[in-house]
């Protein structure tokens, strides 16, 4: 999964910018929602996320744990610790995550 800010200049998405425009939680609700839809047609896709850089992955992991008891409802969640991946769990940083939905 990938996002960011659509460049005017050459119509490229950039994935690097941080425009802080305070669209946040906007843009992550939106990714939620993208989540549940393609996974209700993709069934057994995993759905990885990893930020272009450690605070970007951090924000994804807080906006995890602030949804986590209404996530793991619907999917697996797994967190990237060196080469491994590990069932995920509050309060350990991870560098990416990969979910799929339960079914």
């Amino acid at each position: 999964m990938c996002f960011g800010d659509k460049n005017p200049l050459t119509g490229e998405l950039d994935d690097t910018v941080n425009s802080n425009n305070g669209d946040r939680n906007k843009v992550l609700a939106t990714v939620a929602l993208t989540a549940y839809l393609f996974t209700d047609t993709h069934t057994n896709a995993w759905i990885l996320m990893q930020g272009t850089t450690n605070a970007r992955t951090r924000l994804y992991q807080m906006a995890i744990n602030t949804h986590y008891d209404e996530i793991k409802k619907d999917f697996s969640i797994l967190g990237l610790l060196g080469d491994d991946w590990v069932i995920f769990e509050r309060n350990i940083n991870y560098n990416g995550f990969l979910i799929n939905r339960n079914k």
